[in-house]
């Protein structure tokens, strides 16, 4: 019994860390920053901008979740076998050390970012500012920063798999994906201000580079 609540334990504290350290997301971050900036440049209300803000972090809660629950299906049928976890864990690391290499060497060839292709699609959904269009630009945020993104998710997928049911499993992952999405609700709740927003795109811009290092270390740490 001892052993198995131990086992519980550790893996809710990897579920907790590793939703927390995937949660530092300045893709997603920048997406939301523009979007409330247009969205206060038309001269939308609060009210009006929190609904369209809340709509795009609810797309990126959807597509995440809808994103866990098709690999952890996979998982399940296939019935991967434990190195899962193991391969999830080597990724987090991998990934940390491209971050590192990205901000010590700018012309460093890889980039763990929303492709450039993306972007002018995302333009024109943030252009028509209205509620399903944030919808859909959260749900491609989402989609195209996953595969540079998702380390931590991927890692938590394959724990969960070894140790859970599949039906247990989706419930980690609602919590998992509420903790993601949290630092996008704090955002959204201070950004939707003019005065607020300002300040939220000028610390953005002085420690990016801090956030992405320290998030990279934390990536490394918890993959090992």
């Amino acid at each position: 019994y001892g052993i198995v609540s131990n086992a519980m334990e550790n893996l809710i504290l990897v579920i907790f860390g590793a939703a927390a350290i995937d949660s530092i997301n300045p893709c997603a971050f920048s997406v939301l920053l523009i979007t409330l900036g247009f969205l206060l440049s038309l001269g939308f209300s609060r009210q009006k901008v929190l609904l369209i803000g809340s709509t795009y972090v609810f797309g990126v809660f959807i597509a995440y979740i809808s994103i866990g629950l098709g690999i952890l299906e996979t998982l399940t049928a296939f019935g991967a076998p434990h190195f899962m976890a193991k391969a999830g864990a080597l990724i987090l690391i991998i990934f940390g050390l491209i971050n590192i290499a990205g901000e010590i060497f700018p012309n460093f060839p890889i980039k763990l970012a929303i492709p450039a292709s993306a972007k002018p699609k995302m333009a024109q959904l943030m252009a028509k500012a209205s509620i399903p269009t944030a919808f859909v630009l959260g749900l491609l945020v989402a989609m195209y920063e996953f595969p540079c993104t998702g380390g931590p998710y991927f890692l938590v997928l394959g724990l969960l798999h070894d140790q859970k049911t599949f039906w247990q499993g989706f419930g980690y992952l609602i919590i998992y994906n509420l903790i993601f999405i949290l630092p996008l609700v704090i955002i959204l709740a201070l950004a939707s201000n003019k005065v607020l927003h300002s300040k939220v795109e000028e610390w953005k811009k002085t420690k990016r580079a801090g956030v992405k290092i320290w998030g990279a270390i934390a990536l490394i740490i918890l993959g090992f």
